[in-house]
């Protein structure tokens, strides 16, 4: 049971980055201030979303395939919510 709902929610976390499409057409959503707070949540969401993934997958030991997918697709989801967050880090140092 404990595998199923690991599974579930780390498949869930592969399609929550991609609400950010619909939130940035409304144009409060192209404000600075808005803007940037939304991409660093998102961003912190997906190196989350990595780190929940692989602690499930190596220490909980949910090894089936999807959670296999699961963690390629979340690990490169936290790879790039890293450099989304590190590029806006850089930007308020600059």
């Amino acid at each position: 049971m404990k595998n199923k709902i690991l599974t579930a929610v780390s498949t869930i976390m592969l399609f929550v980055p991609w609400t950010i499409l619909p939130l940035r057409t409304f144009d409060w959503a192209l404000e600075l201030p808005a803007a940037e707070i939304m991409i660093a949540c998102y961003a912190i969401f997906m190196v989350f979303s990595g780190i929940f993934t692989i602690i499930s997958y190596v220490k909980a030991k949910v090894q089936n395939n999807l959670m296999k997918v699961c963690l390629i697709v979340n690990c490169l989801y936290a790879a790039a919510g890293v450099a989304f967050l590190g590029m806006m880090i850089k930007s308020k140092l600059m």
